[in-house]
């Protein structure tokens, strides 16, 4: 299986609780770019899951448009998500070749490392951030192979709004 980490990306700071932070212009258009980017290089996945929380939805939602998936918002993948719950919840998708999925720091860097390193691996990613991890195991453990961790500002030099 292909996982692909996206983290949402730039949101407003002005809202009444930080649930419901709305992606701010300069995240519509990031969001724009790497759906792009991702239909341009084949990195398109069978379904993409998100975070409930409105700047990864919003996110999600653009890219979905674009490439044209399926999207399920799911409560596990919220601010705050454990990386243990996470490799519990990816395993009931087992049957996708190619999933995305949408969500928060540093919460997608924690499961990065842990899938990659067990934890050993420290990285940060970027708002708009994507990663690709080849799966090479889902039993007993979820591990896998980080193939790439792009910075939004790689992606969106050459792709146009």
């Amino acid at each position: 299986m292909d996982l692909f980490l996206l983290r949402h990306a730039n949101a407003d700071t002005k809202a009444d609780t930080d649930d419901e932070r709305p992606l701010s212009e300069k995240g519509i258009a990031q969001s724009r770019k790497v759906a792009r980017f991702c239909e341009l290089h084949q990195l398109v996945p069978e379904m993409i899951l998100t975070s409930p929380l409105r700047r990864a939805r919003e996110t999600a939602e653009i890219v979905v448009s674009h490439l044209r998936v399926e999207l399920l918002v799911v409560p596990w993948l919220a601010s705050g998500m454990e990386a243990e719950t996470a490799l519990n919840e990816l395993k009931s998708y087992d049957r996708f070749a190619r999933l995305m999925i949408v969500g928060h720091e540093p919460d997608l860097s924690g499961l990065i490392s842990r899938i990659t390193s067990g934890g050993r691996l420290r990285i940060e990613m970027k708002k708009a951030g994507l990663a690709k991890i080849e799966i090479t195991e889902l039993q007993p453990e979820i591990r896998g192979v980080l193939e790439f961790l792009l910075p939004p500002k790689v992606m969106l030099s050459g792709a146009k709004s």
